[in-house]
């Protein structure tokens, strides 16, 4: 067995196409990937195949040749741009005699250089796990150690049945940490939805802009740089715009293609957050030919957490690459569609952060609601939440309030007293 290393450098990219040939832009990815994980791209191969083969995923000729060109480059790690299974990638690894990455390893080596919270942490470490539990070599036994206390070997038992075991304890003690998490989350997410706050979700294709565009609307300052998966961890902040009403936006993860099983289930409580949105903003990179392509990968995800159904405003960034200038498209309903801008210059960002004011402003109730003087805790409640702009106290005792309140909220407080609150046209009207 040969050593594997820590961390391999030196790379050897594989892009395997079955029964099509890919076009660019996949490979240009594919790169973006790997440099993304630090490796030094060498060389790319392109191989075609019709279908693929049960022992290498492809040709016995074509991995014969790689091997040569391997030991002839001195590489490091050969990644694949495809899903191998487990006897796949070992058959590789003896071949080669060099690690060997598919493309769901590449990209959980990357959420893992890139979760900076606790949270975001224990969803890659998981990932990996239920990854790599179906490809253990020897090496897993540090994983004691994060432990404590457990028994390296029972009776009779193997060091690959020791690994395993050890896994399997690690895998529940995760599941258990992030179920703690998850109520947190959950109740957190309560809170805003209490405070008849609304909120606004990032979502879109990794690397479209979403950080830095939402440091323009929020004045946050959340990492943000050029490379695919710069934001693992969501962030809440209050939108800059000119309006009364707080609206609080979240920054999440980008989406890509393929994106592996594992991660979209370890990150599933994160992404989420998008699902439970009031509003999702799709950033797009305008800049980017394959954009349409994009799009259809966000759609399948979002559909996957189940946020197909939340309202969505497209905005198409990084114009300045294109020439562009910065607009807003409104449908038939007179309500902004789409919006232009760059995130990096600031242009056109002032205008969506109005757009998603007034989406919000034009689900808003009007109206005079008459309150009996046992409902001093509702009165209460809608001056709290400034929903009050005038009040008239009625000869029975009763007060009129003329309130402006999100349907949202409206629809809460409706729930919460446990009765129909009746808007009027006038304070002198009865209920």
């Amino acid at each position: 067995m040969f050593e594997r290393p820590q961390s391999g450098e030196r790379a050897l990219l594989v892009q395997v196409d079955i029964g099509k040939v890919s076009d660019e832009s996949v490979v240009q990815e594919f790169q973006l990937l790997a440099q993304s994980a630090g490796a030094e791209v060498i060389a790319v191969e392109v191989l075609s195949r019709a279908k693929p083969e049960a022992k290498y995923f492809i040709g016995r000729g074509q991995a014969e040749a790689l091997a040569e060109q391997i030991k002839a480059q001195e590489i490091e790690l050969v990644i694949v741009n495809a899903q191998l299974s487990p006897s796949q990638e070992r058959n590789l690894e003896k071949l080669f005699s060099t690690r060997v990455l598919d493309r769901s390893g590449l990209v959980l080596d990357i959420f893992a250089q890139r979760a900076r919270s606790h949270e975001g942490k224990l969803q890659v470490e998981l990932a990996q796990l239920n990854h790599l539990s179906t490809r253990l070599v020897r090496g897993w036994t540090h994983l004691e150690r994060q432990k404590g206390g457990i028994g390296l070997r029972g009776p009779g038992e193997t060091q690959l049945e020791t690994d395993r075991r050890l896994l399997g304890v690690r895998i529940k003690q995760l599941k258990r940490r992030l179920e703690k998490v998850r109520r947190q989350r959950e109740e957190n997410r309560k809170a805003r939805s209490r405070g008849e706050q609304p909120t606004v979700a990032l979502a879109g294709y990794t690397n479209s802009g979403k950080s830095t565009l939402f440091n323009q609307l929020t004045d946050a300052q959340v990492y943000a740089k050029d490379q695919l998966f710069a934001t693992l961890d969501p962030t809440w902040r209050k939108l800059n715009y000119e309006g009364g009403q707080t609206i609080l936006m979240a920054d999440t993860v980008g989406f890509v293609s393929d994106l592996p099983h594992e991660l979209v289930a370890a990150f599933r409580s994160t992404l989420e957050e998008t699902a439970f949105a009031d509003l999702i903003l799709q950033v797009i990179d305008y800049a980017d030919d394959e954009r349409l392509q994009r799009e259809e990968v966000v759609a399948s995800v979002l559909a996957e957490i189940g946020a197909d159904e939340v309202p969505m405003m497209r905005v198409y960034n990084k114009i300045d690459l294109r020439d562009e200038q910065p607009r807003i498209q409104y449908g038939e309903d007179g309500r902004a569609q789409a919006v232009f801008v760059s995130a990096l210059t600031g242009a056109g960002v002032d205008a969506l952060a109005q757009a998603i004011g007034e989406y919000f402003m034009a689900h808003e109730v009007k109206g005079w609601l008459q309150l009996m003087p046992k409902e001093g805790s509702l009165r209460s409640h809608l001056f709290a939440e400034k929903a009050v702009l005038e009040e008239q106290m009625a000869d029975d005792g009763s007060s009129f309030l003329k309130i402006k309140i999100s349907e949202k909220r409206f629809n809460q407080l409706q729930s919460q007293y446990n009765r129909a609150l009746v808007l009027l046209d006038k304070p002198s009207q009865t209920i």
